[in-house]
C-alpha cells in the first residue's frame, strides 16, 4: 500500500501470499507480489540491497475480515517471526544500506517490536489519523563498524 508505483522496475515487491479477493464493498483487493517468499527466509544473497522496505503484519487477532485479507495476521509465534524477519532484512540490505520499518501499534507496542533486533532506529515518524502508525529508519553498519 506504500508504493507510489508499483510497477517501478527499482522496487521488487516480495509477500508469501499471491491473492484476488472482492471486498464487502466491492473493490478488488489484489496481492500480487513480484515474488513468492517469506520474510524470515528470503532468497537473496547476503548484501543484495541498498533498500530494505520490511512491512510485516502488525495484526495479532483480526478475524477472517477485510484487515486480514488486505494485511494478513501474525501467527502465535510472531516475536519469533519477526526476530527473524529483522535479522533477514539486515542480512540482505549492502553495509551502510537502509531499512525503512513500517508497524501499526494497535495491538503491539511499537517498543515490543524495537527490543526484537539488536540494532537502533536512526528516526523515525508517526502517522495516521490517531498516529498509531510508525515509520522507523535503520542503517546497517558499514563494513568498519559493529554489526
Amino acid at each position: 500500500m506504500m508504493w507510489f508505483d508499483k510497477a517501478d522496475q527499482r522496487a521488487l515487491f516480495g509477500d508469501i501470499r499471491s491473492e484476488q479477493h472482492t471486498l464487502c464493498d466491492g473493490r478488488a483487493l489484489n496481492i500480487t507480489p513480484d515474488v513468492i517468499l517469506d520474510f524470515r527466509a528470503m532468497p537473496f544473497e547476503d548484501n543484495t540491497f541498498h533498500l530494505v522496505a520490511f512491512d510485516p503484519p502488525h495484526l495479532t487477532r483480526a478475524g477472517n475480515g477485510w484487515q486480514a485479507l488486505k494485511y494478513g495476521v501474525l501467527g502465535e509465534d510472531w516475536r519469533a517471526d519477526l526476530t527473524a524477519g529483522f535479522a533477514e532484512c539486515f542480512r540482505v540490505l549492502r553495509p551502510n544500506g537502509t531499512l525503512i520499518f513500517k508497524w501499526n501499534e494497535t495491538q503491539v507496542p511499537l517498543s515490543t517490536i524495537l527490543a526484537l533486533t539488536p540494532h537502533k532506529p536512526l528516526f523515525g515518524h508517526r502517522s495516521g489519523k490517531t498516529a498509531r502508525t510508525h515509520w522507523v529508519a535503520f542503517m546497517k553498519p558499514g563494513l568498519d563498524e559493529d554489526a
